[in-house]
């Protein structure tokens, strides 16, 4: 059978193509997969996504003998360059399917493009959406009520009682913020002090010595990227002792190359890619896991993947996956294609990722559970595995 046309016979395809050049024609080729992709290479969220950008290089060119065709565009991290590249992609290239972006804000602003016209979006960072525009995007980061249970358990098992929160002024520190209320409420901890920041600050000290006097025993974090570091650096500057939890919008090596000797001993959910040799053999992602790391340090070099990469090779994981069954449906570049794949990332199960296992529903397009988190702390300048997670 001819993939692109899996229901007619090759003979008969054959016998068409005899036909057209009889008659002076010629029959049109079938689209590429077009993947839309846009990443905030530069700006705040830039060490998010250079990663993103730089997986794009690995990804393979052709899905179930279907070619694909890759755009990379950055947005800056903001979000109204992040709405016209989705506009862009959705009305010039007639994109499939978007990838990205690589921050809320910017990935809420292509979920406005998506939903209105109709393409499938894997959003690249942890978006909360709870209207229509929901049955059009996909995460593939982790929930972070999922991360932050994880963290309230560790906090339970040391005896933390008090909590002190600094987190981003948007869409993602207000997301964690309420997680971790959550969270911290169920394990018996109580939220002292709450502050905010936003992601081009260069400094926090008004914040850092509320939090300090509130007297919490540790302090959540909620940042991504570099700016993570700012609160840390405040905080150990100002000679508080307590123990310093981050979210996992912290977990790249330049976090830890701006935080320096402030942010050791850090503790952070993150996905198992980021400790993928850490792994038991036991771990359901730990062969994908090593296959993407292998690949990306052997193109960038030695301990330069990131959690973020592997959010984008995630994403790649998911329509790889569900091609098969939209082609059966539809061909690229069509209303019933992007409907297709809809449909089918949704229904897919057990899709084996870098970061865990994929089963979307209908009520989840995250899809992830216990398996796709592991703790971490940094030690030397690095990440050491302390709970691997999986069930």
């Amino acid at each position: 059978m001819n993939r692109n046309h899996p229901n007619t016979p090759i003979p008969k395809l054959a016998a068409l193509a005899v036909l057209s050049a009889t008659l002076g024609m010629s029959l049109p080729a079938w689209a590429d997969i077009t993947v839309g992709i846009s990443v905030s290479a530069t700006g705040p969220a830039a060490s998010l996504g250079i990663p993103e950008k730089n997986t794009v290089a690995l990804l393979p060119t052709t899905i179930a003998g279907q070619k694909v065709r890759y755009i990379v565009l950055d947005d800056a991290t903001n979000p109204t360059e992040a709405n016209k590249n989705a506009r862009k992609f959705a009305s010039e290239d007639s994109a499939d399917i978007i990838f990205g972006s690589s921050a809320v804000p910017t990935s809420l602003a292509i979920a406005e493009v998506a939903a209105e016209t109709k393409t499938p979006q894997v959003a690249l960072a942890p978006v909360e959406i709870n209207d229509a525009k929901k049955a059009w995007v996909f995460v593939v980061p982790q929930h972070n009520a999922l991360m932050a249970r994880a963290l309230a358990d560790h906090m339970k098992a040391h005896g933390v009682k008090t909590l002190g929160f600094i987190g981003f002024a948007d869409g993602y520190g207000e997301g964690w913020l309420r997680e971790m209320t959550r969270a911290a409420e169920a394990a018996g901890i109580k939220m002292v002090a709450v502050e905010r920041y936003n992601r081009t600050d260069t400094s926090v000290t008004g914040q850092t010595v509320k939090l300090i006097a509130a007297k919490p025993d540790a302090i959540l974090v909620a940042g991504s990227g570099t700016p993570a570091a700012l609160p840390q650096i405040a905080l150990v500057d100002r000679g508080y002792k307590g123990p310093i939890y981050q979210s996992h919008g912290a977990a790249n090596k330049e976090f830890i190359r701006v935080g320096g000797k402030a942010v050791e001993g850090a503790v952070l959910p993150v996905g198992p890619v980021v400790v993928a040799s850490q792994l038991p053999s036991s771990h359901p992602s730990k062969v994908v896991a090593m296959e993407y790391t292998k690949a990306y340090e052997e193109k960038y070099g030695a301990g330069t993947v990131s959690q973020f990469g592997g959010h984008l090779f995630d994403a790649y994981k998911l329509l790889e996956a569900a091609v098969p069954t939209a082609l059966k449906k539809g061909q690229p570049g069509t209303p019933a294609f992007r409907q297709a794949l809809r449909d089918a990332i949704e229904t897919d199960r057990e899709v084996v990722g870098a970061h865990g296992v994929f089963n979307m529903s209908p009520t989840d397009h995250y899809g992830h559970d216990e398996r796709a988190r592991v703790l971490v702390k940094i030690t030397n300048g690095d990440w050491k595995l302390i709970e691997a997670g999986a069930k």
